[in-house]
């Protein structure tokens, strides 16, 4: 099994990082990356697999190398880091004087198992992602992440939206490497996001987990709303951890109530061609030279900013008026589709605890 050979400082507790470190299924593969989340922090490891001739070893050597942190947004600096440290691990196995040095340079104080910090210095933590405010959220990823989670889902990724929006347990299921699902994870996570003042005190955080596996569980039957990902086929079974099961680009959930969330309808078609145009519109200029500070990354989470707030101003402007009634016209001006989306917007209700009465009637059977 794995085992954790070094680390500093030597009193923190690791229990499980091991397996969090690497993935499932890594022997197959030469080299990855992964997020994973560890009580209140949050870890980067780089994984590389090495062919050894030794029996011992069973032909092969296999290291992670990781960092933790209260906030995953910086992780990403020290990927490069990280990524030339496991190389020089599995050529130069108990070597750590490059990662002491490292770990004296950064050291800062993290955080005990209650949250709290663990000794009397100042902890300057970072906002994470239910802060609901955009310009600390980096991350580090590939140029065209966004890109490519577009491309991978398609129309799909407004049936994300909707997941997402209502803080459901959305779990993501693919084979190694696992790199590339940690951040389907992260731009799931970036759906949701609100910048309304005021607005759900009482709404469950939207968790980035990032990878998960079977030592988990006992973690995840806790949680009221995350994002995760898995390598495990395990997980498949075991439905009362998740509300949405993610394969490949098969969205699907268990849950009956949540199955007229999966179509796709008229008003997810128009918000999937706007955010095509924008797209467009932002290559050429990219093209004949007009603007090189935008980027798709930063077009896409504006995007859904902007109508996760158009929709819950709306709803808290109804909730503030005399009769508190939506309408299909109040629908259709926060780009919804009265009939499609009336049990989104019920859930919604719910979940955010707005009190309005909704007044869109079921289209009669003919």
């Amino acid at each position: 099994g794995n085992m954790v050979e070094w680390c500093l400082p030597q009193d923190i507790d690791l229990e499980g990082v091991e397996f969090k470190s690497m993935a499932s299924g890594s022997h197959k593969i030469q080299s990855d990356f992964i997020y994973f989340r560890k009580g209140v922090c949050f870890g980067l490891a780089c994984f590389a697999n090495m062919p050894v001739e030794s029996e011992l070893e069973r032909g092969a050597r296999m290291k992670s190398v990781g960092i933790l942190s209260p906030s995953y947004t910086l992780l990403y600096r020290y990927m490069h880091f990280l990524e030339n440290q496991v190389r020089h691990q599995l050529e130069m196995p108990g070597h750590y004087s490059h990662l002491e040095a490292f770990y004296d340079d950064k050291k800062g104080v993290l955080p005990d198992s209650k949250g709290t910090p663990n000794s009397q210095q100042p902890v300057h933590w970072l906002p994470s992602i239910h802060r609901y405010m955009y310009p600390e959220m980096k991350i580090t990823h590939p140029a065209g992440c966004m890109s490519q989670f577009i491309k991978f889902f398609g129309e799909q990724i407004l049936v994300l939206w909707k997941f997402a929006l209502l803080r459901k347990r959305i779990l993501i299921f693919s084979p190694p490497p696992v790199g590339v699902v940690c951040y389907r994870v992260y731009c799931c996570c970036c759906l949701a996001n609100v910048s309304l003042p005021g607005l759900g005190g009482t709404v469950p955080e939207s968790k980035p987990f990032f990878y998960v596996n079977v030592a988990d569980i006992e973690i995840l039957e806790t949680e009221v709303s995350y994002v995760a990902c898995t390598t495990e086929k395990i997980f498949e079974e075991k439905r009362d951890l998740y509300d949405v099961y993610v394969d490949n680009q098969n969205v699907k959930t268990h849950h009956e109530h949540l199955q007229p969330l999966l179509k796709i309808n008229n008003a997810d078609k128009e918000k999937y061609r706007r955010l095509n145009d924008q797209r467009q519109m932002l290559m050429y200029s990219q093209e004949v030279g007009e603007d090189c500070s935008s980027c798709e990354e930063d077009l896409f989470i504006l995007f859904f900013m902007e109508q996760n707030n158009r929709i819950f101003q709306t709803l808290m402007e109804v909730s503030a008026s005399q009769d508190k009634t939506l309408t299909a016209d109040h629908a259709r001006g926060m780009g919804l589709d009265p009939q499609g989306d009336r049990s989104f917007l019920m859930d919604l209700l719910e979940v955010y605890g707005i009190d309005v009465m909704l007044v869109i009637d079921n289209p009669c059977c003919t």
